[in-house]
């Protein structure tokens, strides 16, 4: 079996962003914590003539912004620090939560469908 991942691509994260999520989406692009971006991006400003300031507006003004996040399931583990996602606890707990809800779910679906109630219903819709 092989995952299929979704295509990468390079857009501002306006949600995790400070300013305009330059820094952000770039983050995400290379599965890094923003942080380490927003510090080399910093470094770079004081020890260069403004090119870094320039390179951020010209990200704000050219990449896209990245879509909001409907996908409820998708699971970003991290297996080092400076990588982006969430620690090995911390998606355990969230995928165990998820699990619990559909189980919960799956429960009130049985009660329904073995109740009388249920019964009743499907004979008047056969009528």
């Amino acid at each position: 079996m092989s995952e299929r991942r979704p295509k990468r691509e390079l857009r501002r994260d306006s949600e995790r962003g400070k300013i305009a999520g330059v820094c952000a989406g770039i983050a995400d692009y290379l599965n890094l914590e923003p942080w380490l971006i927003r510090v080399a991006f910093v470094t770079g400003v004081i020890f260069t003539n403004g090119s870094f300031f320039v390179l951020y507006i010209a990200g704000w003004l050219i990449l896209d912004k990245k879509l909001p996040n409907t996908e409820r399931h998708n699971v970003d583990v991290k297996t080092k620090v400076w990588q982006g996602g969430e620690p090995p606890r911390e998606a355990f707990r969230d995928i165990k939560r998820e699990f619990d809800e559909l189980e919960q779910q799956l429960q009130s679906m049985e009660k329904y469908v073995t109740s009388s109630h249920y019964n009743l219903q499907r004979e008047f819709n056969r009528l």
